[in-house]
């Protein structure tokens, strides 16, 4: 890939959620549908989006998933179509920009939202007719407030991607405001998920210098500021660098990824109740040690900028200090050890394998994974 978009407006800061109201007039949202879920409503912020809104009449749907799927996005769609709706608000993690996403899609495209999904050529059949979407995060992770894609579990159990422009959010409103009160394991997984992002964008070989640096930018961030964050939730400077490494490695990733969210998005979709963000943290060693053999990574010594940007002495051995560190920053976040710490066993290796070989960022990853390749980092995983 070798050309770059950039188009949302990001408004960043604490008490940017004053922006909403704007942003909904500046794109005709006049009826939105706010998309959330019941632990974002129990916490107060769904309220505190209603009150950013004052004279605009919303309809709500809070059932998101912990991870998103075809059928929560049919309902969400259905509340949306009842209530008339003309746009879209995202409150909460990547599930609920997510679900957003797919409901921007189903609400005015005919089909199943298979019909839609990436690996099945469904990219281009998604057009401008999507409803405008204003994503709000409440957690510092996945970055889907700035990224054309989204990933729901459809109905045959697959965890699939879905990319388009069109999908885009019009406007990302980064409040660290509504971050303080995110619990620590939870602060941990999806801030991992953020430097995962980052490491993994910056090692795909593709050509976007734009997203290398915004990429080693927010891993320097994420990694200066994650145990602070995790350690003291109201810690306000940590959570408001977190929220911008969060943006950054989305921003980053229109790049592409690789076997990391290859192999988490396919055991994500065979086990639903398995973080994200945790996966996420659990294969980042193995899968640097498997991408350290690529002569592009060594010639452009990107292995020891990235040792680098998270201040490790800088040495040949590159790959064996990135992973020992971030097992590191694993443990002392309170996070798994590993697979087998989650429940994960080699009897589902195979299927875990077949998924993520399927999956989209599988294509992008700078070292093709085989079989073998994708079994031997599951068991360094376990």
């Amino acid at each position: 890939m070798s050309s770059f978009i950039y188009l949302t407006q990001i408004h960043i800061e604490f008490g940017a959620l004053k922006f909403l109201a704007d942003e909904c007039q500046k794109h005709g949202i006049t009826k939105p549908l706010i998309v959330t879920d019941a632990g974002i409503k129990a916490a107060g912020l769904l309220q505190k989006a209603l009150d950013a809104l004052p004279g605009l009449h919303c309809a709500v749907f809070d059932a998101t998933p912990s991870n998103p799927t075809e059928s929560a996005v049919r309902a969400a769609t259905a509340v949306c179509q009842s209530a008339g709706c003309n746009g879209l608000i995202a409150l909460g993690g990547g599930s609920s920009i997510d679900c957003a996403k797919g409901v921007a899609i189903a609400a005015t495209h005919p089909g199943p939202l298979t019909t839609y999904a990436t690996i099945e050529g469904g990219s281009g059949r998604i057009t401008d007719n999507a409803l405008p979407l204003i994503a709000v995060p409440t957690t510092a992770g996945t970055g889907s407030e700035v990224a054309r894609g989204a990933i729901v579990i459809v109905d045959d159990g697959r965890k699939l991607g879905f990319h388009s422009w069109h999908l885009l959010p019009k406007a990302a409103i980064l409040d660290p405001e509504l971050t303080l009160g995110l619990p620590p394991l939870m602060t941990a997984a999806t801030g991992m998920d953020a430097l995962a992002h980052c490491m993994e964008t910056f090692m795909s070989s593709a050509f976007n210098p734009p997203a290398d640096g915004i990429a080693l930018d927010g891993l320097a961030r994420g990694w200066a500021h994650i145990e602070a964050a995790t350690q003291n939730g109201q810690n306000r400077d940590a959570r408001l660098h977190m929220m911008s490494a969060s943006m950054q490695g989305a921003l980053a990733f229109q790049k592409g990824l690789g076997c990391v969210h290859s192999l988490s998005h396919s055991l994500g979709g065979i086990n639903p109740r398995l973080h994200h963000g945790t996966l996420n943290a659990v294969f980042l060693p193995a899968v640097i040690a498997f991408n350290a053999d690529v002569p592009a990574l060594q010639s452009a010594q990107r292995l020891e900028r990235m040792a680098q940007a998270m201040g490790l002495p800088v040495s040949s051995h590159a790959s064996k200090a990135l992973g020992d560190a971030i097992r590191a920053m694993n443990q002392r976040l309170g996070l798994p050890s590993g697979l087998a710490a989650m429940g994960v066993v080699e009897a589902q290796f195979d299927e875990i394998i077949k998924g993520a070989l399927a999956d989209h960022s599988h294509k992008t990853n700078p070292r093709e994974a085989s079989v073998q390749d994708y079994r031997d980092m599951l068991t360094a995983s376990m």
